[in-house]
């Protein structure tokens, strides 16, 4: 529990500051972040992403993204990747990012920010 209580604090802590979403996702649930410093392993990772705590900082995230979304992030270098898709798949995130009228950049990295159980990633063939 005392696990839980340090990564939710500092997760409030980073939010009330008004921190940028970046910085915000970097600091807690990046590679190096208080998350994953604290479930290491790849199945309590998966245990934590199961509680309250986890859907709480979700929230945070996803205010914060709203929040900030024209303010440009500052100490966070950006990457661009390329993904192939088929033209049925772009077609649809199109149209649902018309839908919901936001760009297909922002939809992309709200798909991206979302956890997706083991069973639906494909390895590698």
């Amino acid at each position: 529990m005392e696990k839980l209580q340090a990564i939710q604090q500092r997760a409030v802590e980073l939010f009330e500051k008004d921190t940028d979403w970046a910085t915000f996702f970097r600091e807690v649930l990046g590679v190096n972040g208080i998350v994953h410093r604290t479930y290491p392993t790849p199945e309590a990772l998966a245990e934590f992403e199961k509680t309250p705590q986890y859907q709480e900082i979700q929230g945070m995230l996803s205010k914060l993204r709203e929040k900030n979304a024209a303010v440009p992030v500052s100490d966070e270098p950006t990457r661009v990747i390329t993904v192939r898709l088929p033209k049925s798949l772009h077609e649809a995130l199109r149209a649902e990012a018309h839908t919901r009228q936001t760009s297909m950049n922002q939809l992309c990295i709200s798909k991206l920010l979302q956890i997706i159980e083991q069973q639906f990633v494909p390895a590698e063939a």
